[in-house]
C-alpha cells in the first residue's frame, strides 16, 4: 500500500441503503434477521452433511463447501452494515475498504466456481450415471474445490493489488453499502483504464466462463432426458438437479441484473438494492431451498431432531 494513498484519503463514507432515517429500525431488524437466518441456516446444513454418513457424496461435498462459501460472503459486508446502521457511522477505513473488496470478491468468485463444480457433478449423474462413482472420485471432488479457491483467490488477489495502486484524492462518498470495485474506480484521481481492462478479463474467467460451462451442463442433461422422456426420468432430474438451479437462477439472476442492466441514472438505488438481494437474500436461502425441495437434507433434518429428543 503506497504512502500518498495513505495521506490522501484515510477512509470512505458508505451511505449504505437507500431507506429514509424513519425507517432505519426496521431495516436493521429486518436485515439482523436475514443475516442470522443465513450463518444458522449454513451452519445447520454443513452440520447434517457432517453428521449423516448417508450425505457422504459428492453432490453434498460440494454443498457443504457452498454453505461455507455463503456465510462467509454475508459475512463480509453484512456485519458492518449493520454496525453501522447501529452507530449511526457511515465511515471504513481505507485498509478495511481494500480489505473488504478483497474478500468480496474472494467469495463471490468461489461461488461462481462452486456452482460450477456442482452442475458437473449433476451433468455426471444424469448423463452417465453408471460410471458416476468412477468419474466423480474424492480425489476429483478435491481438485475442483482446491482449482475454485485458488482462482478465486488469484482473481481477488490481482484486482486488489491493481486497485491499491490507485491515488484517492478529494470525494470520498461511495453511494453504497460496501466498498464496490466499480464505485471505488469511480472515485479514484488515477487512469483505471488497466483496472477496467482486468476487470473485463478476469471477470470473463471468474464469472462468465463458469456460467456457459453450466448452460452447456445442463445443455447436455436437457438433450439426455429428451432422448428417452419419460415421467420417471424427469422426475429423477428435477430431483437431482433442481435445487441447484434454482440457485444458480437466483445466483445469477442477481448478477445480469447488477451488472448487465445498471441503472442510468446517477443515485444508483436500484444498483445498491439488487446488490444486497446478491449478496444478503441468496446466501439466505439457499439453505431453504435445498431444504425444502431435497429429501435426503429432510430425512437428515429428522434423523438430527429424533436424536436430540431421545438425548433429552
Amino acid at each position: 500500500m503506497r504512502k500518498d494513498n495513505q495521506s490522501s484519503v484515510s477512509e470512505f463514507v458508505l451511505l449504505g441503503l437507500p431507506i429514509r432515517k424513519e425507517e432505519q429500525v426496521v431495516y436493521y431488524a429486518l436485515l439482523l434477521i436475514l443475516y442470522l437466518s443465513t450463518v444458522l441456516g449454513n451452519l445447520l446444513i454443513i452440520l447434517l452433511i457432517r453428521l449423516d454418513s448417508r450425505l457422504h457424496t459428492p453432490m453434498y461435498f460440494f454443498l457443504s463447501h457452498l454453505a461455507l462459501n455463503d456465510i462467509s460472503f454475508s459475512s463480509v459486508t453484512a456485519p458492518k452494515m449493520l454496525m453501522n446502521m447501529l452507530t449511526h457511522s457511515q465511515s471504513i477505513s481505507y485498509a478495511g475498504c481494500i480489505s473488504q473488496e478483497f474478500f468480496f470478491l474472494l467469495f463471490g468468485g468461489g461461488e461462481s466456481l462452486l456452482l460450477t463444480s456442482m452442475a458437473y457433478d449433476r451433468y455426471v449423474a444424469i448423463c452417465h450415471p453408471l460410471h458416476y462413482n468412477i468419474i466423480m472420485s474424492q480425489n476429483l471432488c478435491f481438485l475442483l474445490i482446491i482449482v475454485s479457491w485458488v482462482l478465486s483467490s488469484a482473481s481477488a488477489l490481482v484486482h486488489t493489488l491493481l486497485l491499491a495502486q490507485l491515488s484517492f484524492y478529494g470525494d470520498n462518498t461511495l453511494r453504497h453499502f460496501y466498498c464496490e470495485l466499480a464505485a471505488l474506480l469511480k472515485l479514484s484521481s488515477s487512469d483505471t483504464t488497466i483496472n477496467d481492462l482486468v476487470i473485463l478479463i478476469v471477470g470473463s474467467m471468474v464469472m462468465t466462463l463458469p456460467f456457459m460451462c453450466i448452460l452447456v451442463s445442463y445443455g447436455h442433461i436437457g438433450a439426455t432426458i429428451l432422448r428417452a422422456p419419460s415421467i420417471k426420468g424427469i422426475c429423477k432430474a428435477l430431483s437431482t438437479c433442481g435445487s441447484h438451479l434454482s440457485v444458480v437462477t437466483l445466483y445469477y439472476g442477481a448478477i445480469i441484473g447488477l451488472y448487465f442492466f445498471p441503472s442510468s441514472n446517477n443515485t444508483n438505488d436500484k444498483d445498491v438494492i439488487v446488490a444486497a438481494v446478491y449478496t444478503l437474500v441468496t446466501p439466505m436461502l439457499n439453505p431453504f431451498i435445498y431444504s425444502l425441495r431435497n429429501q435426503d437434507m429432510k430425512s437428515a433434518l429428522g434423523n438430527l431432531l429424533s436424536r436430540g429428543k431421545f438425548s433429552v
